[in-house]
Parts: C-alpha cells; structure tokens; sequence
C-alpha cells in the first residue's frame, strides 16, 4: 500500500466571498516540489472568476488516466523489447449526465500516437500492450468513466 498527498491552498485576500465574486485560481502543491497553479475550469465558472490559462480539475483527472497509461505503456513495451523514442497523446473527456443523473466525466478517450526505433510493433501488439496498460493503471482502475483507446 502506498499514500500519496497533494496540498491544495486557496486565499480569499480581499474578494467578496459572499458575493460569490472571488477567484477561483488556487495553488496544488505535492511532496516533490511541483507546484501547479489550479482554477475552476471556465466552462463551469466564468472568466475572470476562474483563470484559463491555470489548469482545471477536469484536465488534470484526464491528464492522470492519460498518464498512468503512458507509463504503464512504457513499461509493457520496454518489456517486449520495442524501442519507444515519443509518446505523445490528445486525451479528451466529456462531461455529461452519468447513469445517476449527475454531471460527471462519462467518457475519456485516449488518442496516443507512438514512435518506435527499429522493431515496430504490429497493429495487434499495440492493441496488447495498449489493453495491458489500460488493464493496470492505477487510476483507470480507479473510476467508473468508460475510457476508450483510439488507435486512429
């Protein structure tokens, strides 16, 4: 078993909280170091309420499954001796209304485009490697979101 921590902080300064007029940028800062600046996504809260140019909670949850993968990706081919030189995806996830009637991110897709160095790996190797990493990340294992690989 492993924990893992992350410090969120948030400060009102001098905004009208009960006016519901203040930022919504924040800070999210973990163990190593990293420090990322956050904000409610503007498709939720309007600009300049929220901060565009900060990531949002939604991004960072696709960015999470789209990493957790990656590396488990890595991983699996390293292990079949496939040279990986760029992985590179545009993950996306949609936002709707889940089988509860509650808005939440139903649906993220991958959309990996790799690169290899020499042996290149057959249409049904990736389709394996791509399902064993999907099969042990942590943090696909995690949610309730269907999470398809598009292989384009």
């Amino acid at each position: 078993m492993s924990t893992y921590t992350a410090t969120i902080t948030w400060e009102r300064k001098d905004q009208d909280f009960l006016a519901n007029t203040y930022s919504r940028g924040h800070l999210w800062s973990f163990d190593g170091g990293a420090e990322i600046e956050a904000s409610a996504s503007p498709q939720v809260v309007p600009v300049p309420l929220s901060v565009e140019a900060f990531v949002d909670p939604e991004e960072a949850f696709i960015a999470s499954l789209s990493s957790c993968h990656m590396l488990f990706f890595l991983f699996f081919a390293g292990q079949k001796k496939l040279v990986v030189d760029r992985y590179q995806d545009q993950a996306s996830g949609i936002v709707a209304k889940n089988a509860d009637n509650k808005m939440a991110i139903t649906k993220v897709t991958l959309n990996p485009k790799i690169q290899f160095s020499g042996t290149q790996p057959t249409r049904e190797q990736l389709q394996q490697l791509h399902h064993k990493a999907h099969k042990h990340c942590f943090i696909a294992n995690s949610v309730q979101s269907e999470i398809e690989i598009n292989l384009g």
